[in-house]
């Protein structure tokens, strides 16, 4: 068998059925395919909905929440594929999405991993698919909003290197967790997903390690694949009126995306900077996550 996709849902049953169905009529790859879903104890009947309507489906049904980058490695623990797929629950393929990025990716033996041209429902590019990582320079362009007045420059915009482009295929930093696909001799290398993560920062975290080990992380424009995003944590207005978890929810997850920041740079950059500068980073993620509490906890 040749790929196995990874889906991790919480709470998305309507969002993670219209998935199921755009990757079972997306072409398969010759040697077959496999989908593991692993559900988060979905209050929503998710797992219910997987049972009855895609049995071919091998389901991990957790009893309680145990994160994004957890829950992707109790699923490639048992996968039988050579190439791992980790998809998002509120995406939906299109007819090539699969085999397409897989070819390219068998094909070239410098590139540890892949991912597609993702859109949002407006037909927007998703642009969080496209990111450069996050040093205290290109974290201080972006907070100062300077991408934005200057979205071609490589100096002011590498958080989401839209100077790179979006219609040809080349390398980036960072591909979302969202679709990216790589081998499980790769993934098994690098030891996987980092489990202190909670939810997000961690496919940032999986794209430095590829990228210490020498290989390439491709963006390929040439298939596309639908992203609703945020479904499942509710902190993102494109997925608004797809999903709304509860605010209990949404806190959580508030807390775990600034939380996530301090792992990352605690992790790869504390010892690569001097203390003025490190010190008034970490104050500024603490400041930032009180912000997002804050406004989670007033609507």
């Amino acid at each position: 068998m040749s790929l196995s996709i990874i889906i991790v849902s919480y709470n998305t049953k309507q969002l993670l059925s219209d998935c199921l169905k755009s990757v079972y009529k997306s072409q398969s790859p010759k040697d077959g395919l496999e989908v593991i879903v692993v559900d988060n104890n979905s209050p929503d009947d998710s797992v219910q909905m997987v049972e009855a309507d895609f049995p071919q489906v091998k389901l991990i049904a957790n009893q309680d929440n145990k994160g994004f980058a957890a829950a992707n490695n109790q699923a490639a623990a048992i996968a039988q594929g050579k190439y791992l797929l980790f998809l998002n629950s509120d995406t939906k393929l299109t007819p090539h999405a699969l085999v397409k990025p897989l070819k390219y990716l068998r094909t070239h033996q410098d590139v540890g991993a892949i991912t597609v041209k993702l859109l949002l429902p407006t037909g927007q590019i998703d642009l969080d698919n496209h990111r450069g990582f996050p040093t205290p320079w290109t974290a201080l362009t972006k907070m100062l909003r300077l991408n934005t007045l200057f979205p071609n420059s490589r100096l002011f915009n590498n958080y989401y290197q839209s100077y790179k482009g979006y219609d040809r295929i080349h390398s980036i930093d960072v591909a979302a967790g969202s679709y990216i696909m790589l081998s499980k001799k790769l993934f098994d290398k690098i030891g996987g997903w980092d489990e202190s993560y909670f939810f997000y920062g961690e496919d940032i975290d999986l794209c430095y390690r590829i990228r210490q080990t020498g290989k390439k992380i491709i963006y390929y424009p040439k298939v596309t694949t639908i992203h609703y995003k945020g479904a499942s944590s509710g902190l993102r207005k494109e997925s608004a009126n797809k999903a709304r978890p509860p605010k209990a929810t949404r806190i959580k997850v508030a807390k775990a995306s600034t939380q996530a920041m301090k792992i990352f740079y605690r992790k790869f950059y504390q010892n690569q900077y001097p203390f003025f500068i490190t010190y008034p980073i970490l104050l500024a993620i603490t400041l930032l996550g009180w912000l997002r509490v804050i406004k989670h906890q007033l609507t």
